[in-house]
Parts: C-alpha cells; structure tokens; sequence
C-alpha cells in the first residue's frame, strides 16, 4: 500500500498537534493512515487504499459511514435550522424519553458532550446525593480523561496515573480488581462509611473484553446497598450495543443507581449522558444543588442523530444482524486460534471483539467457549482467560502492536490500534466482510 500523503499529513500535524494526533490511541507506528471517509463498513485514506474498518470511531457507529435516510435526513433538516441556540429543544426530550422507555434503570437523563464529561459528572453526583467522598473503581478500568479516575495501585494505596494530578484527587478513589468479590467485601469493611459509589464497566472495554464472572455484578449491588453506596455502570461503550436497548445492564440483570452514556446513543456526534433514578438525577441543578452545565449540552444536531440511530436499530433488526455476524466472527476466530495460537483468548459478546495474546492456554480444547470468553467455571479456559485489566496487562501487547496490527493492516483491515481497545461490528458488514476478516485473522496469526 502507498501511504505518501498520510506521512506528508502526518509531518504537518507534527508541527501543530502534539504527536501528530488529537486522541492518544490515534497514535500508531510508524505513523497513522489518514481518514478521507467512510465507506459503510469501510473507510477510505488519504491515498485511496480502502480497509474493513472494525474501528467504527472507537464504538459509536453503530449503522456504519453510510447512514440511513432517515437518519441522515433527521441530521440534515438540524443542521439547516440553525448550529444551536442556547435554549431547550423538543428532540432532546424526545431522546431522554426514548432511553427512559427503554433502559430500565433509567427514568431520567442529563446529556452532555462525551463520555468523560459523563463520568465525571456522575461521580460528582453520587458524592453530592451521599455527602461522601471515597469511590472504587476497578484497576485499569478507563472511565475517560478524568483525575477522580486516573489512578494507580490498589486498594486505598493509590497515587495519580498521570502528571499533573494533585495526589490529593487520588486519596479519595480506592481500587480493586475487575471480578474480583472478596476484595469489593473488604474494601467495604474498611471503607464503607465513606463511599460514595461503586463505578465500573458492566464489561471491560477499554482493557481487553472481559466479562464479569458469575455473581461479581450482584455483589456490587448487594454490598452498595448494604452501606448506602450507590452502583454507577459506565455503559459508554456497552450502552445500546451490548443487550440491544436495555443495554448491559439489561443483558446482566443489574439495576445500577447510575448509568453513563456515550458514543451509540449520540449517532456517532460528541456526546455524553448520566441517566438513573429521578430521586438522584435531580440533584443535578437546576432542580437540585449539584452543579452541572454545559454549553454545547443538549446539541439540537447530536439529539436528532441519536435519536434516529436508536429509532432505526429498533424498527430494523439492527442489533440481531451484527449479534449474529458478531457471533461469526468470534466462532471463526476461535478455530483459527485453537488451530494457530491456542494460548490466545477470543473475547467478546454481541458487536464487540478482540482477540487477546494471553501466554497461556489448557492442553484439552473440549468443551471450551465456542465464541467468545463467557467466564465459564467448567470452561477448560477458565482459568487461563483474563479476569481483570491486569491480567490483560501481561499478554503480549508489543507483540500485538508491533507486527499483528501492522500485518492485519496491509490486508486492508482497520483494527484499533492497542491490544486493550475493543473492536466493533456495524450493521453495514455483511457475512463477506466477515470471512474476509477471518482470512486475514489466519494469515496474520
């Protein structure tokens, strides 16, 4: 592939863009391919080379580049009447009705511009609802560019995870790892008069895809409620992707107090949300004391956008074609992984996966998940398959990015760029792309 005028634009972007990009997971080596546009299920760089693209803007295009009519229409009639207007419009509460009706957690939504705006947000209101200070979150759980959350250690050893954080944001936020039940218990016993929320992923998808195992999401709930803690479940990732319309949440049979929004439910334009229950969400201000606000809340242009995304998966049958190529795929992936790399872990569910480069993996095949990891205990994986972010921390990730990335690239296969981001199904692929993408999968491994 020609990648001359990606280079040339990355050279410019050098000079007037720290590291030549805007995101940090954007960075890849030796440098990005550049974005002309998108293709359905495809997008098209700056020199024309066309790639599968499985990336879908980290998650939030659901439908894919070419958007239905009703969707692009609903985007455009916006648009022409006018950029925003610093007042209330009807679409917006015609889209916080729509995740009401839906969600079952939800009964109200504040909406703001992306999902670290969201968790954010949401994190100040569970300790403005509880007049507590301390949160947990999981060890490498990724809740946005935020310095409640940006943390290292475990337990209540924690230090900032990044420059320029006060040490003081991390006093407040304690750590215990993804799945792991005895030490939610005994953060709590320690701690439990002083949380104020529990916040994780229903599924871990910023570090590898990795399911709850079973009971873990109950005992978060169980225990919130014993100490007056609420249970925050940041769904920007899963939110209208995994269980449909009532998204993980609905999928696992949990109830959160809090949920967070963000990239499906804004049709692929910025876009953050914090739904839950009335009594909580109208702490926020205007109606109650917490202070939120936002310029660019609301816009008139992400609302219809979102809305019509939604609208559409529902009356289309969106969600059973990408579960069911989703299913494909993983399926695929995992003979092609039992026959090349048997120690490697397919992972995901519905639209989401990836294949981890775990180091380790059982002798005996039988009987093993046949699409994805579901965190079986008489699964002869089980106790190799990631549990926690972690765990996914010690797979091969140099090998991943160094040569698996770049051969899967050359293909004409668009995957994100890391071994920890997860990778999406849209509704414009189609049983070819998948065999494609299995093709390459096989040569690639």
């Amino acid at each position: 592939m020609n990648h001359e005028q990606s280079r040339s634009l990355y050279d410019r972007a050098l000079s007037v863009m720290p590291g030549g990009v805007n995101s940090s997971v954007r960075a890849t080596r030796p440098y990005p391919f550049f974005v002309d546009s998108g293709d359905g299920g495809h997008v098209v760089d700056a020199d024309g080379n066309k790639y599968l693209d499985f990336v879908m803007g980290y998650g939030p295009l659901l439908l894919g580049h070419d958007l239905p009519k009703q969707v692009q229409s609903a985007i455009q009639q916006r648009a022409s009447e006018g950029p925003m207007y610093g007042a209330p419009t009807e679409v917006e509460v015609e889209l916080a009705e729509f995740v009401s009706r839906h969600v079952p957690s939800v009964e109200m939504t504040r909406f703001v511009n992306s999902g670290t705006e969201a968790t954010v947000s949401a994190v100040r209101l569970a300790r403005g609802y509880t007049g507590r200070e301390k949160i947990v979150v999981m060890q490498c759980g990724y809740h946005g560019a935020q310095e409640s959350t940006l943390v290292e250690g475990k337990g209540d050893d924690t230090s900032p995870s990044s420059p320029g954080i006060p040490s003081s944001f991390a006093e407040h936020t304690l750590t215990v790892p993804f799945n792991d039940k005895a030490a939610v218990h005994s953060v709590f016993e320690e701690h439990g008069d002083d949380i104020a929320a529990v916040l994780t992923e229903p599924i871990l998808g910023n570090y590898g895809i990795v399911h709850p195992v079973e009971g873990f999401h109950e005992t978060l709930r169980d225990v919130t409620e014993e100490h007056g803690a609420l249970l925050i479940f940041d769904e920007v990732i899963t939110g209208f992707r995994v269980g449909g319309l009532k998204c993980a949440q609905g999928k696992f049979d949990i109830d959160p107090d809090i949920t967070t929004f963000g990239k499906i439910v804004g049709g692929g334009f910025p876009v953050g949300a914090i739904g839950g229950k009335a009594e909580i969400i109208e702490q926020f201000t205007p109606a109650g004391d917490v202070f939120q606000s936002g310029t660019f809340s609301g816009h008139p242009v992400t609302m219809a956008a979102g809305l019509e995304t939604l609208r559409y998966a529902a009356e289309h049958d969106v969600y059973d074609h990408v579960n069911t190529l989703g299913e494909q795929l993983r399926a695929g992936l995992t003979d092609i992984v039992a026959d090349q790399a048997p120690e490697y872990t397919v992972a995901g569910t519905d639209s989401m996966f990836k294949v981890l480069f775990t180091r380790e993996g059982p002798d005996d095949q039988t009987g093993h998940c046949e699409a994805g990891c579901k965190q079986r205990p008489d699964c002869p994986r089980y106790e190799y398959c990631p549990k926690n972010g972690s765990d996914v921390k010690q797979t091969e990730t140099e090998r991943w990015e160094r040569l698996f990335w770049p051969a899967m690239k050359e293909q004409g296969i668009f995957l994100t760029a890391n071994q920890f981001e997860s990778q999406f199904i849209c509704n414009a692929h189609t049983e070819e792309d998948i065999e494609k993408a299995l093709d390459a999968y096989k040569e690639a491994l």
